[in-house]
C-alpha cells in the first residue's frame, strides 16, 4: 500500500476534525423559549429588599424563578412566598403572604394570587384572592373580594385601595359591616350584625 504524501493526508485529518467538530457543536446546540425557560432558578430563598437605600422587605419562599429575556421581563414565585414588611428600625411592619406571586420587574409591579393575606402594624387583616402592589405609585389595590379583621368591626366588599403599609384604605363597593362581638357571640347572645349601606368604607 502506498503511503499518501504528507499534504494530503494533513488536509484529510483536518477536514475530519471539523467535521467532529460541527457534529459535536450541533448537538450540544440548546434553543430555549424564553417565555418559558428561566434565565435564574433559586430554591429554598430567604432575603431582603432594599428600597431607597432601607432595607425594607425580607421574602422567603420554596421557588424564585426569573424570566428577564421575556418579552415582559418578570419573576415568578408558583409555590407561594411570604413577605414581612421592615420599618426604618428593621422592625416588622406588616406581612403578605399568597399561594403564587409574580414580580414585574420592568413595571416594578407585583401581582399576589390566591388565598392572598396581608396584616397592617395595627393587627388589621386582610383576606382576597388577587392583589396588586404598584411600587412606583405605592398603592395596593384590588378589583376582587375582599375581607378585613379589625379589632372594631369586619368589612366586606368588592374593589379595594390603600397606601403601602396598609393603613388608609377604601373598599369601592362595600357588601357588609359587622361588629366584632357578631363574630364572637356566645350561645344565647342574640344576633346583632349589621348590614353596611352602600358607599366607601375606611
Amino acid at each position: 500500500m502506498r503511503m499518501l504524501p504528507p499534504l494530503l493526508a494533513v488536509a484529510i485529518v483536518a477536514l475530519v476534525a471539523a467535521a467532529c467538530s460541527d457534529d459535536h457543536r450541533d448537538t450540544i446546540a440548546i434553543s430555549a423559549d424564553p417565555e418559558t425557560f428561566p434565565t435564574m432558578k433559586t430554591i429554598n430563598v430567604s432575603t431582603t429588599i432594599s428600597d431607597s437605600g432601607y432595607t425594607r422587605y425580607h421574602i422567603t419562599t420554596p421557588l424564585w424563578l426569573m424570566f428577564e429575556e421575556a418579552q415582559e421581563p418578570h419573576w415568578n414565585f408558583p409555590d407561594g412566598m411570604f413577605i414581612v414588611k421592615l420599618d426604618d428600625n428593621m422592625k416588622e411592619d406588616g406581612t403578605f403572604t399568597a399561594d403564587t406571586a409574580t414580580y414585574f420587574s420592568g413595571k416594578r409591579l407585583w401581582r399576589f394570587d390566591r388565598n392572598v393575606r396581608m396584616r397592617n402594624v395595627n393587627g388589621d387583616r386582610f383576606l382576597t384572592q388577587q392583589l396588586f402592589w404598584d411600587q412606583n405609585s405605592r398603592k395596593i389595590y384590588s378589583d376582587s373580594f375582599i375581607h378585613i379583621e379589625r379589632t372594631d368591626r369586619t368589612i366586606e366588599g368588592y374593589g379595594f385601595e390603600s397606601n403601602e403599609s396598609m393603613t388608609t384604605y377604601t373598599i369601592r363597593k362595600p357588601s357588609g359591616i359587622f361588629p366584632t362581638s357578631a363574630f364572637r357571640k356566645t350561645p344565647g347572645d342574640r344576633d346583632t350584625s349589621a348590614t353596611a349601606t352602600p358607599g366607601a368604607a375606611n
